[in-house]
């Protein structure tokens, strides 16, 4: 009985569980957050690469 009493009151793990919790939210945001923009920033690489690729024709010719 005293063992559980002992094991009820003890704090000690408890900042580690609040450190591991925001870790966690902080990469679960991130990885919306990529995923969110993923497809605009593709986009904007595709214009860039079609932009040079049209100016390295229009200069070659």
């Amino acid at each position: 009985m005293n063992l559980i009493r002992r094991f009820v009151r003890e704090e000690e793990g408890q900042g580690l569980v609040e450190y591991a919790l925001i870790l966690g939210l902080i990469a679960v945001v991130a990885i919306a957050a990529l995923t969110a923009s993923g497809g605009s920033i593709k986009s904007m690489f595709g214009t860039i690469s079609g932009t040079l690729s049209n100016a390295q024709t229009t200069v070659g010719t």
